[in-house]
């Protein structure tokens, strides 16, 4: 599953949720961002009931970019009961981001 996530509805959908969740810091005049966008699309669909991938906007998130030291999108943070477990910056293929979620599942 994928979703947007704001500054409004992070804590309920990332900080609560009962899944570990991927959260993608991007934006949209970002040409990285959107070459990685395809493999998070895979991602959420391989992995679908075992982690949830989030989206945010860095431009329209408030404080939430620097609450989490994101100087250079994209950033991937995982998250898992609350807290960042893992962290990927840059574009990466899809096996590079499975394992790096898989080593967090179970």
């Amino acid at each position: 599953m994928e979703i947007d996530v704001t500054a409004e509805n992070f804590t309920e959908a990332v900080l609560e949720s009962a899944l570990p969740v991927l959260v993608d810091f991007w934006a949209e005049w970002c040409m990285p961002c959107k070459m990685i966008e395809p493999v998070l699309a895979e991602l959420a669909s391989d992995l679908e009931g075992q982690v949830v991938i989030a989206r945010v906007n860095v431009d329209t998130a408030g404080d939430l970019p620097g609450q989490y030291d994101i100087v250079s999108i994209p950033a991937l943070l995982l998250f898992k009961g609350g807290e960042v477990v893992d962290r990927h910056v840059g574009a990466a293929p899809k096996e590079l981001l499975l394992e790096l979620v898989k080593k967090h599942l179970g």
